[in-house]
């Protein structure tokens, strides 16, 4: 990534190279083939505070994976010229680089580090469409958000070096987190988490999430959507193996819920695609946290299948977004009317992605609920599943609306879009890779599974 990052860096210098980024792509998804081949290392590097694992290598493949399909995306985009291409993409791979830091980083303040490197990277990529101030809008909002989010985050570290002396994730696993015996470094584990739960846009810091959305180009949406959160989640998923004490496991439980229906509720009456999914977005971080909050190999091991899944939904359904959009306009639900015979392809793929993002069999957003709502569920947290199910119905209005717009109404769309025959086998590829997720899960649940035992014992 550190080469990659300094081909881009002196091509972002260079008047006659800017432009010259299809390779982008390509290197990325060398990136994702290179960590699906070293899922089976496992070492510590940087005086113990960077750890390679099953589960480091899983989301490195993610987020390799994720940034090959962005930059396809983005190779293209109308929404900004071709003197800032080079550092369109700089940018994106600096905040990528970022959060493939994040995945292996096991010490607290390289967290931290780690988390603002992904973060001001994605600040200067938000604002890159051209003369829209919806995007500085959403960027100030994302900002000022965040920073707040850092600063109680940072303030939460020092509840936990005073209470437990140690910033090293595998020495604070062997430790207490239960209110009685550590009050302080459980209030300052809840705070630390409050940094992520940000990213994540569970509520209550969700507020940035449709703003930004939709002020950003449907390209960079796109990734801001999808790739930051699994960030996130991996940092999650190594703070919840503490499997800290019921009065954080209830709060946050209590989060999930509120996340769920708020986010169902506000995009109900959305007619701005990205809007819709922003709100969406805080509805699936409660999904999430249902896994996290069961804790144990299971519930982790869903939180992070659900991460993979939400991934993939989300980059299909952001995939047909933008190719509806060759001038990088907001797209909104009534410009999917009669998609179904302008292109039958893109409509179809629609279909699987709303569907998916349901939660309908036999996709994978199906069986990725279904492994949260069993490990919730095992943990005694029925009224939790409850609320998920009705969640669910809820979600269910939106959702299909997308459908019946693109199958059922009269055609307002072009009478025919030109799809180039790698974006429509692109399209194809994200539409099939949702379904296999939802009909052949084990394999990879099963190695998640592994990697979840082998952070709890």
């Amino acid at each position: 990534m550190v080469g990659l990052l300094s081909i881009l860096f002196v091509q972002s210098i260079s008047q006659r190279l800017k432009d010259k980024t299809e390779w982008v792509p390509y290197a990325a998804f060398a990136g994702a083939f290179i960590a699906l081949f070293s899922f089976g290392q496992s070492d510590f590097m940087f005086y113990h505070s960077y750890k390679i694992d099953g589960l480091s290598q899983f989301f490195k493949f993610m987020i390799f994976l994720g940034l090959a399909i962005c930059s396809a995306n983005a190779i293209k985009n109308q929404s900004m010229g071709k003197a800032n291409r080079a550092d369109y993409f700089f940018f994106m791979f600096m905040s990528s680089f970022g959060l493939l830091l994040l995945s292996s980083t096991v010490e607290l303040f390289t967290i931290y580090i780690s988390l603002e490197l992904a973060s001001f990277s994605l600040y200067i990529l938000l604002p890159l469409r051209n003369s829209d101030p919806r995007a500085v809008e959403g960027t100030i909002k994302y900002a000022l958000f965040g920073a707040v989010a850092t600063a109680i985050g940072l303030y939460g570290i020092s509840y936990i070096i005073a209470g437990q002396h140690t910033t090293y994730i595998h020495a604070l696993a062997t430790m207490s987190w239960s209110f009685s015996e550590q009050p302080m470094a459980l209030i300052g584990l809840g705070m630390f988490l409050l940094a992520f739960v940000y990213k994540l846009a569970l509520f209550p810091f969700h507020f940035w999430a449709a703003d930004v959305y939709q002020g950003a180009s449907n390209e960079t949406a796109a990734f801001a959507a999808t790739l930051p959160k699994l960030g996130a989640i991996i940092v999650l998923v190594r703070l919840m193996a503490f499997n800290p004490g019921m009065e954080v496991k209830t709060m946050l439980a209590i989060f999930a819920a509120l996340s769920m229906t708020i986010g169902n509720l506000a995009a109900l009456n959305q007619r701005d695609i990205k809007r819709l999914l922003g709100y969406s977005s805080v509805s699936h971080a409660g999904f999430v946290m249902m896994g996290l909050v069961a804790g144990g190999s299971y519930g982790l091991a869903a939180a992070s299948y659900y991460a993979l899944v939400y991934m993939i939904m989300n980059l299909t359904i952001f995939w047909v977004i933008t190719r509806l959009s060759d001038n990088g306009r907001n797209v909104y639900v009534n410009d999917l009317r009669g998609l179904y015979k302008s292109s039958p392809v893109l409509a179809f793929v629609l279909a699987v992605a709303a569907f998916a993002l349901v939660g309908l069999p036999p996709t994978a957003g199906f069986t990725g609920k279904l492994f949260l709502l069993n490990s919730a569920w095992g943990e005694g947290f029925y009224w939790l599943v409850i609320v998920a199910a009705i969640n669910t119905a809820l979600a269910i209005y939106y959702y299909l609306n997308l459908v019946r717009h693109a199958y059922t109404l009269d055609q307002v769309v072009p009478a025919k879009i030109n799809i180039s025959p790698a974006g429509t086998s692109i399209a194809m590829a994200l539409a099939l890779g949702v379904l296999y997720l939802g009909l052949l899960p084990q394999n990879i649940f099963n190695l998640l599974l592994r990697a979840g035992n082998f952070l709890l014992y």
